[in-house]
């Protein structure tokens, strides 16, 4: 034993003296770096090996650590290019071509950060008119590590395009043109984004442990995918049953087919949806979704036909515990269903399937349009989609997939840690959507991201970021939201300094939590940056919310950002959005009249105001206050009420 010890001993010394130098993945042909900072460039050799770094007429030599890690900084250059980066050693040499020396900024967030411009409004005329070839991207591979990595697994820089600007992040993308069109130097955009995720996942374990709202997490945090899988395990059964220490049998489970049963315990979800999102993060097994259905007698009588969404893993369908279908079907699912199979009254609809072969990604869940979703005859129609009640299958085989929000940390390890110390400008960021649930936390955990972020690289750099967008239905304040309690914790996030914020909710898409108008968000982005980063003298930012005043029965508020006057951005030119609430608590909506650079708040009768609360709501599109310079304002309140995510926490 002991002498296969020392042969693997010498193999490994024989390889690493005799590594070929390398640099790290987010150098390569086609990228731009910092202007007007000091340059980092770095790399691995052999154990001690010398290595020069030329760029730009300066050259650097250093000799690599007893690791191999090598590492040069280049003194601060003036936008320009292109250049080569030559790296050479005794073992080898790298030369990159085409390098430019610009603006980088890193493109960052969840799902509309990562949106392409293939995806975004009018994407073939934007492809043909995307003629810039000192806009460069850089997309950083989706991927997770328990513990920091010290390089991205692939990359590759690509210049901009009608062929390749398709693929780039929408959001990036048209903010990097508007930089450039007002700055007319190189603009780099580092892609590190990554769909559905969540905050928690972006921040270093580091930063959590000195976090009063996330240590607690960051001290009992799985330390292995098996030991991540056995947390999943347990936060499925507390939401599947309230407890974590549940086995069922298959005879348990075959009580759900049988009549009587109660399934008013089972988790509330929704079809179309995908079980991600509904309680059951990255199970993958079997499961039965039930719906309770009141049937009308002339339904009851005749041959229907039941439209049950897209799933094609092998399933299937009772009505009333009876079996009518088994089977697998592609696309839009629908079956026959024979006349006096319904009856007239309340019916149970059970489904039983597993998880979605195509689209893969979708994982388990019902898949498709609401319209996919229905019971008809040759003369009704029953819409079956909104409310279901699910039930993972625990009796059958199941497991978790690998997905980014299985544990905090693993997306900062993967896609953060490996960029630092690359120099850049600043930071936009697309996300919120996915810690809605938590958004009261949100007000640490967000500012917890941008500092440990900071901290990483030693720079207060500029952090501009997007408030959510409109989204989901329109309720009263006496429903509460979180998403708007997610805009407020952004808003709160304003008090760091060098941050800005792009106010989104008038050009949102209540119907699609993906809006596809991205070409505004980034020009709103470029806004800001031209700014914050590059203290041009241009409008930025809608009116903000900063002090109220109570007088006779209405309420009197002003804003920052109203300078030059407010406007109501509709055709008759009357405010919406705006809810008043007495000491009660009880909020009705309420008049809003625009008086010099405020607004005048009242009720019609006369009921008197404790609180306002301006575009209060999930999608306030309808909310139209706006600054003269165009911008719209971002939704507030005067009071500081319990919020409804008060309690929910990351765990």
């Amino acid at each position: 034993m002991k002498y296969l010890l020392v042969i693997v001993w010498v193999l490994l010394t024989i390889s690493i003296s005799h590594a070929q130098v390398r640099v790290a993945h987010i150098f390569g042909d086609h990228m731009v770096l910092q202007r007007n900072k000091e340059i980092p460039v770095w790399g691995w050799a052999s154990s001690k090996e010398k290595v020069t770094v030329k760029l730009g007429g300066q050259t650097k030599t250093i000799q690599a650590g007893a690791d191999g890690k090598w590492m040069v900084k280049f003194a601060a250059m003036p936008a320009g290019g292109p250049f080569q980066l030559v790296i050479s050693a005794k073992s080898s040499k790298i030369v990159l071509n085409d390098v430019l020396i610009g603006e980088v900024w890193i493109c960052s967030g969840q799902s509309n950060m990562e949106w392409p411009v293939n995806r975004a409004d009018n994407a073939e005329n934007e492809k043909q008119s995307a003629t810039f070839p000192q806009i460069r991207h850089f997309k950083v591979a989706n991927s997770l590590s328990l513990t920091p990595e010290a390089d991205l697994k692939e990359g590759e820089w690509k210049v901009c395009s009608p062929e390749t600007v398709g693929d780039f992040t929408a959001v990036g993308y048209f903010f990097a043109r508007g930089l450039y069109q007002k700055l007319n130097v190189p603009v780099g955009l580092i892609n590190t984004s990554w769909g559905g995720s969540q905050v928690e996942g972006w921040i270093s374990k580091d930063a959590m442990l000195l976090s009063d709202v996330l240590k607690e997490y960051a001290t009992t945090m799985p330390q292995s995918w098996e030991g991540a899988n056995t947390s999943l395990d347990k936060k499925l059964k507390r939401n599947a049953f309230g407890k974590e220490d549940v086995v069922l049998t298959s005879e348990d489970e075959r009580k759900y087919t049988q009549p009587g049963y109660d399934f008013s315990k089972w988790r509330d979800g929704s079809a179309p949806g995908s079980w991600d999102w509904q309680g059951f993060w990255a199970y993958r097994g079997n499961g039965y979704a039930e719906k309770t259905i009141t049937i009308p007698a002339s339904i009851a009588d005749q041959t229907s036909t039941l439209g049950f969404g897209q799933n094609d893993s092998p399933g299937q369908v009772y009505i009333n515990s009876k079996l009518i279908w088994e089977g697998a079907l592609k696309g839009r699912r629908k079956i026959e269903v024979p006349a006096h199979t319904w009856t007239a009254g309340k019916n149970t609809l059970l489904l039983k399937f597993g998880v979605t072969k195509e689209p893969s990604w979708f994982g388990m869940g019902l898949h498709g349009a609401p319209e996919d979703f229905y019971i008809q005859t040759e003369t009704e129609r029953i819409n079956l989609s909104g409310s279901w009640k699910n039930m993972p299958a625990i009796a059958d085989k199941y497991e978790f997939a690998r997905l980014q929000n299985n544990m905090g940390t693993i997306i900062y390890n993967a896609m953060v840690h490996p960029l630092i110390p690359y120099a850049f400008e600043g930071v936009i960021w697309y996300q919120g959507e996915a810690n809605a649930g938590r958004a009261y936390q949100y007000r640490k955990t967000f500012p917890l991201l941008i500092n440990d972020w900071r901290k990483r690289w030693d720079n207060v750099f500029p952090f501009l970021f997007v408030q959510l967008s409109s989204y989901g239905s329109t309720q009263s304040s006496n429903q509460g939201s979180n998403w708007a309690e997610l805009r407020e914790a952004q808003t709160m996030t304003l008090q760091l300094p060098q941050t800005g914020m792009v106010v989104t909710t008038d050009i949102g898409n209540p119907a699609d939590i993906h809006p596809t108008n991205k070409q505004d968000v980034g020009k709103r982005l470029a806004a800001s940056a031209l700014k914050i980063a590059y203290q041009k003298d241009v409008p930025y930012s809608g009116p903000m919310y900063t002090s109220v005043k109570h007088e006779k029965g209405k309420t009197i508020l002003s804003f920052q950002f109203a300078d030059k006057g407010l406007v109501a951005k509709d055709t008759y030119g009357y405010l919406k959005g705006f809810e008043i609430a007495g000491e009660d608590n009880v909020f009705y909506y309420a008049k809003a009249e625009i008086v010099g650079n405020q607004v005048v708040v009242y009720h019609p009768k006369g009921a008197l105001p404790v609180s306002v609360r301006y575009a209060w709501t999930d999608a306030p599109s309808e909310a139209n206050l706006f600054n003269t310079e165009g911008f719209p304002a971002s939704p507030f309140r005067t009071d500081t009420w319990t919020s409804i995510t008060t309690n929910e926490k990351f765990q």
